[in-house]
């Protein structure tokens, strides 16, 4: 269930003419009994409303007056989120013969055509007070209280996203409030204006528009979900064509060997998710992320991340967490996964949020070597992105629930090949690998076949953290071992700080063996992903003058130079 709360505005919508029909009573009861949360959202005074509409225990919450009061029904508790009316103002209105004139807790209320004698009576006294007109109505307010922020103030207690939202209304001051909402509905009497800003125009008018948008709620949502606001671009087709991703569609995975753009594709994909108020969470076994914009870390190369803290900031609007498990062993990965997963997806589940999950180096946290990962995943787990160099030690029960595919390389169609292999399903057809700054795409849902796209260039520099490699771990299939010329060795540096250590100690035979083979570089150039590095050792071991000392103090300086180690480790 990607939307939680249907939020609806009283009069023109769900009642006509005050008065709400027991067949959309009915309606309200079941959207609440299919687990979503009902909100009120009118400009009716609360009093009132409880005189015209006797079910008003079925919302979770009430936000009254445009905006200034939050009440809910099932503790009685009133909250006002907005100053008092100006007694002056009040009396002087009553005094210039404004009638009808309604005070609540902070709105002041009356009809055209007394607008002008309201907007003369601010001006005459010098408040800073706003008007807001609805259907003929007309009511002041504090400056900046509207429908939107009373809503807003609503959602952040009840611990919802409005971006899980659906907000259905029908006049000007339902604007606000409307565009807060994951999704804009309007009923079939709505103002044209009011229509023409909506997500979704219903067929119906007031009340049985309302049964019609539950209904749609009920039998398939992601009607609901619209392209331009919830999915995130991908890039540009061969015939210029925008490529997105869906939250609905199943998940995502993005695959290909390493060095070829999968992270920076997915610091772009974030940038999109911010941009759009969507929250995101990123595993990051590796501490890629750790610098990423929009975004909190927790976790380092030295401390485990704090969970807990880490949950807490993803309840909040904008919370996005990278979960850095960097100091993790890589037995320790997979566990710790399988504890934070199933709080992150109740957290989901309750709030919405995270709206994303982007999971790096997933093979790492889901191997094909667990057997209990059926169990520890979801049912329904969209928009999740996985990321891996190795599709083939990644657990098929992940892959199975994959509905999306990005190939990154030359061997973009050996990622296909096995993928479809893995999780048992024929193999699409599909033509020349990617070229530069291309992906190859495979939506199954469309029943397209795979094709190129240019992807989009994030706007931050993705910046790799390099005490990773100077002090994490990088696993055995990233490590240099110095193993000699006849493999007597077998001394593993799983980061740089270990490669200048055993590098000093190892004799000059193993040391020169690697170096004329170009090993140094190689390893520099394709598991440490550092070009000036790799080439910086290149000149050196091209330079058949330079003995084994002089090489190795110069290789180990250029590592020295370029890499965050603590001084002393790297010290020779």
């Amino acid at each position: 269930m990607y939307f939680l709360a249907l939020a609806t505005d009283y009069d023109g919508t769900i009642a006509h003419h005050g008065v709400v029909k027991p067949e959309t009573v009915e309606a309200l009861k079941r959207c609440k009994a299919s687990g979503r949360r009902l909100i009120m959202v009118t400009g009716r005074e609360l009093p009132d409303l409880k005189r015209v509409f006797p079910d008003l225990e079925i919302f979770d919450r009430v936000v009254a007056e445009n905006g200034a009061l939050i009440y809910d029904p099932s503790t009685q508790e009133e909250r006002v989120i907005a100053e008092a009316p100006p007694e002056i103002f009040v009396e002087t209105l009553a005094g210039r013969n404004v009638h009808p004139l309604s005070v609540g807790r902070s709105i002041v209320a009356t009809w055209e055509p007394h607008e002008t004698v309201v907007l003369e009576t601010i001006r005459d006294l010098g408040l800073e007070l706003q008007v807001i007109f609805n259907k003929g109505a007309v009511m002041i307010l504090p400056p900046g209280m509207n429908k939107a922020a009373g809503l807003g103030a609503a959602l952040e207690e009840m611990e919802i996203s409005a971006q899980n939202v659906v907000g259905v209304g029908d006049a000007e001051n339902d604007h606000s409030f409307m565009k807060l909402c994951g999704c804009a509905a309007a009923v079939a009497n709505a103002l044209p204006m009011v229509r023409e800003a909506a997500d979704i125009c219903l067929q119906h008018d007031h009340g049985d528009g309302v049964i019609e948008l539950i209904d749609i709620l009920s039998l398939d949502e992601t009607r609901l979900v619209s392209p331009e606001r919830h999915c995130l671009r991908l890039g540009l087709d061969h015939e210029q064509r925008q490529v997105l991703v869906h939250p609905h569609r199943g998940s995502i995975l993005i695959a290909g060997s390493s060095g070829i753009g999968k992270s920076t594709l997915a610091v772009a994909l974030t940038e999109q998710m911010a941009e759009q108020d969507f929250e995101f969470c990123v595993f990051d076994p590796e501490g890629d992320y750790t610098e990423l914009e929009n975004a909190v870390s927790t976790g380092n190369n030295k401390e485990p991340p704090n969970v807990g803290e880490g949950l807490k900031l993803l309840r909040k609007p904008k919370g996005n967490l990278v979960i850095n498990s960097q100091s993790l062993a890589l037995s320790e990965r997979p566990p710790f996964f399988a504890k934070v997963l199933p709080k992150i997806a109740e957290l989901r589940g309750s709030t919405g949020r995270p709206h994303w999950l982007l999971i790096d180096e997933a093979h790492h946290l889901l191997p094909a070597s667990r057997e209990n990962i059926a169990q520890l995943l979801p049912e329904d787990l969209p928009s999740a992105i996985f990321i891996t160099v190795h599709p083939d030690a990644l657990s098929v029960d992940v892959l199975k629930r994959v509905q999306v595919l990005i190939a990154l390389g030359e061997k973009a169609n050996d990622v296909f090949s096995q993928f479809c292999g893995l999780v048992g399903i024929e193999e699409p057809i599909y033509g020349s690998p990617p070229g530069p700054d291309e992906v190859l795409f495979w939506d199954r849902n469309s029943g397209d076949p795979p094709k190129p796209v240019k992807v989009v260039r994030p706007t931050q520099v993705h910046k790799r953290h390099t005490r990773k490699y100077a002090e994490g771990e990088l696993g055995a299939d990233h490590s240099f071992y110095f193993r000699g010329p006849n493999n007597d060795l077998n001394l593993r540096a799983q980061n740089l700080v270990l490669f200048s250590q055993i590098a000093e100690g190892v004799d000059d035979g193993t040391w020169e063996h690697h170096l004329r083979a170009g090993d140094y570089s190689r390893w520099f150039r394709d598991i440490i992903k550092d070009k000036e590095l790799a080439d910086a050792a290149a000149e050196i071991e091209k330079d058949g003058s330079l003995n084994a000392v002089d090489s190795r103090r110069m290789i180990r300086e250029a590592v020295k130079q370029r890499y965050t180690a603590p001084a002393t480790a790297l010290k020779g």
